[in-house]
């Protein structure tokens, strides 16, 4: 949006007439979808990378596949295209190496069954809606050996601000021994937040546990309701934090990620 910005005030402070200031706006805007979608391509094969080589070691035998599990939507339809942590699941995919995606309904909003279930049978994916709650039993059965999620704000130490349910996730993966992984853009590590107890989180509406879309009572009236919006991930719990320029990846023991190291390294 700064970038835009600029722009459009240069433009029109050089006295460009107004179709030609349009002109130049909407080219820098279709250059910006075309680098996003760019960089969620790097984003997908280094999260595929890392998956497998957690998953399956350096050598995968030949044929190998893996199932993945993921929350919230973090595909097309949440960036310009292909996505961050769905874009490692359609990364695995084209390598032909996906068994399965588990896609928690992420609820209360559902962004897991309304958004990234359409994702997954538009693209033809192999996959599976599961209620948050079954999260921990799926990953019991077996057939989960990744686990990959997206991130809203990223903290110096590893710490990961996402959609309400990602903590959860996290905590039975690592009960599990499933790696689990945060995929982000590099613009979404803030290394001036010192760690997840600095972030902010937003809570929502009432409504939308106390009652359907359509107005309908889903609990009785006169209870209280917490309803945040993110919840935030230790990264003691996270493998490592992948982005479009590679994985920034917590060492063995450690209870922090150096993403503040990680960004400086990549500047």
């Amino acid at each position: 949006a700064e970038r835009l910005g600029a722009l459009a005030d240069g433009a029109a402070a050089s006295g460009k007439s107004a179709a030609a200031v349009a002109e130049a706006y909407v080219s820098a805007a279709e250059a910006m979808l075309g680098e996003d979608v760019a960089s969620n391509r790097a984003l997908g094969a280094h999260g595929a990378d890392a998956m497998l080589r957690a998953a399956l070691g350096d050598a995968p035998a030949e044929g190998a596949q893996i199932g993945v599990m993921t929350i919230c939507n973090t595909g097309s339809l949440a960036t310009a295209g292909y996505g961050t942590a769905l874009g490692c699941i359609r990364a695995l995919h084209e390598r032909g190496m996906l068994k399965r995606v588990y896609a928690c309904e992420t609820r209360p909003y559902n962004q897991g069954g309304r958004l990234t279930a359409y994702e997954i049978v538009a693209d033809g994916l192999p996959g599976t809606l599961i209620a948050d709650s079954a999260a921990a039993a799926m990953m019991a059965s077996g057939k989960v050996q990744a686990v990959v999620v997206g991130a809203d704000r990223v903290a110096a130490n590893g710490d990961t601000a996402n959609k309400i349910g990602t903590y959860a996730l996290a905590v039975a993966a690592h009960h599990h021994g499933i790696p689990f992984f945060v995929a982000a853009p590099t613009t979404t590590l803030d290394p001036t937040t010192p760690t997840g107890a600095d972030i902010v989180i937003e809570e929502r509406s009432a409504d939308e546990l106390l009652r359907t879309r359509g107005g309908e009572a889903l609990a009785p009236e006169g209870i209280d309701v917490w309803n945040p919006a993110f919840d935030v991930a230790p990264a003691a719990l996270i493998a490592g934090i992948v982005t479009e320029r590679g994985v920034a990846a917590r060492a063995p023991g450690a209870a922090a990620i150096d993403v503040a190291g990680f960004v400086r390294a990549d500047a």
